[in-house]
């Protein structure tokens, strides 16, 4: 043994988010002069620096460094005590290695988020939202869900699970059931603002707002529909009834026969025969074709719309060849090693993609459905989208600032459009193709020029955030930089179509 080490304090207790230094002394008490290094070991050794990294002592002498924990404010620093060592590695004697151990707690915070979907619902008899309940805190979420009017009493709420109980990181879907305490049979439709609250102890109740739609029993056209049949119906009874047809009779009177006179008897008139008919020219159409016609109208140009998402019957393509080259790399833990052929979607490429999808619907719960909304192995707006957005996932705000430039511009401009845009037209598909190409020059070569973010990139940012209903800050906030990463897209139920013209662009060499 060469060496003698004391932690001060032993144990110590962080806030995530934050950081405290515990002083970690060492002594030489070899007979030679010795440099020692330091590793951090244990569950929490990546929230663990050292300062410095190594020290060199003469024999006989002490040394100090310092240990800064500061874990993030996130689920994986989950609440309560955390074991940890300091493995200490003599240059001169490795094989008197020693670890140093100590005990840190990280303190408990909550953070909730919930959200309705669909945050409007629409019905006679009753509307069925669902609540979704993501517990971004380190430790176990307990809550019971309630409803109410916000207004007045016109709703009855029935709620399953009414409690939940959810693990750090992970997210619960609650059913919720809206009946009108009175039938609308005829009129209008009628908009019922409602809430549903998540309810904690000691802590405020976290309100969520929807509306409820409650449409008449009788829509107002179909009373105007029976009305007019109603009309017409009693208009042909009256005029069946009150018409008479007329009459004809070929009957003609009898003739009195005068007496006998001296006077000679006059001729009868022989009655003038008068036509029965007319003939009446006939006209036939002209069918010489002449001026009269219309001229004919040319066929208007049709534009031609490729589907999305990109499965394996498509041809190679650049957006498969980033799909690759980030899966080489490694993102959500789905490492693309089999042989592959360059920007297509192949057997090994699709195992990758759909280990990538599923790795990341289960890491963010029921808020990513990249499988749901692309398929299994396809390559979609949402898959896209996510495999974008894990360049940043050790970052939780991007700042751009209007007069610097930034190399995580084309990065942003790529991601933003796969998410805001669920039509692809050509001045689209010129932006993708230009972002694409520099993310794949990063990704193989390191290559990552800067750009000034432009007024149009803040107002795709804003764009994104009104789309799912945040604050329009136009700012890559922790926020919208999570929901990019879990791949919410504009129009989660459409896959989405382009009128580009030259759609699929070929691979780079």
């Amino acid at each position: 043994m060469t060496t003698w080490t004391s932690l001060e304090p032993a144990s110590t207790t962080v806030d995530p988010g934050s950081s405290t230094t515990v002083r970690l002394r060492l002594r030489n008490t070899g007979d030679v002069v010795d440099e020692y290094r330091f590793e951090a070991v244990g569950d929490v050794a990546p929230y663990v620096s050292v300062e410095p990294p190594s020290i060199r002592l003469f024999p006989g002498t002490t040394g100090t460094v310092e240990l800064t924990f500061a874990p993030p404010r996130t689920p994986d620093a989950t609440a309560g005590p955390h074991p940890y060592g300091v493995r200490i590695l003599p240059t001169e004697h490795p094989e008197a290695t020693t670890v140093a151990e100590g005990n840190v707690t990280f303190t408990t915070f909550m953070e909730v988020r919930a959200e309705l979907v669909p945050q409007t619902v629409k019905g006679r008899f009753r509307g069925r939202p669902k609540l979704a309940v993501d517990n971004l805190g380190n430790t176990v979420l307990t809550a019971s869900i309630g409803g109410g009017d916000k207004a007045s009493d016109d709703l009855s709420y029935e709620i399953v699970p009414a409690n939940v109980q959810i693990q750090p990181g992970r997210a619960a879907f609650v059913d919720a059931t809206l009946k009108p305490r009175q039938i609308t049979w005829v009129g209008q439709k009628q908009e019922r603002p409602y809430e549903l609250s998540v309810r904690r102890s000691g802590f405020d109740p976290l309100p969520v707002n929807g509306t409820y739609v409650q449409r008449s029993l009788l829509p107002l056209w179909m009373m105007t529909t029976l009305s007019l049949l109603l009309a017409l119906t009693i208009t042909g009874l009256v005029l069946w009834f009150t018409y008479k047809a007329p009459v004809r009779t070929l009957a003609q009177p009898k003739l009195e026969q005068a007496a006998a006179t001296a006077l000679p008897e006059e001729p009868p008139e022989q009655p003038t025969q008068k036509p029965t008919q007319e003939s009446a020219p006939s006209e036939k159409p002209d069918s010489s074709g002449g001026g009269g016609g219309e001229e004919e109208k040319p066929e208007e140009e049709k534009v031609e719309r490729s589907p999305l998402p990109i499965t394996s019957e498509d041809k190679p393509n650049l957006f498969v060849q980033f799909a690759q080259v980030r899966l080489v790399e490694g993102a959500g833990g789905c490492k693309l090693t089999a042989t592959h052929t360059v920007g297509r979607l192949d057997d090994a490429t699709q195992k990758a993609v759909k280990c990538f999808q599923e790795s990341n619907d289960s890491k963010y719960g029921a808020f990513s459905q990249l499988v749901k909304n692309d398929g299994a192995g396809n390559l979609g707006r949402s898959t896209m989208t996510a495999l974008l957005a894990s360049h940043f996932a050790a970052v939780k705000t991007v700042q751009l600032k209007a007069d610097e430039a930034s190399p995580e511009v084309l990065w942003a401009r790529n991601m933003l459009l796969w998410g805001t845009q669920a039509e692809i037209d050509d001045g689209d598909m010129d932006l993708a193709v230009n972002a694409t190409k520099a993310n794949i020059d990063y990704l193989r070569k390191g290559i990552q020029p800067k750009e000034k973010p432009s007024q149009g990139l803040f107002d795709r940012i804003k764009e994104y955030q009104r789309l799912f209903q945040a604050e329009q800050t136009g700012v890559l906030d922790e926020l919208t930089l999570n929901k990019l990463k879990l791949g919410w897209i504009n129009g989660q139920d459409e896959p989405g179509t382009v009128t580009a013209k030259d759609w699929l662009p070929a691979p780079m060499e």
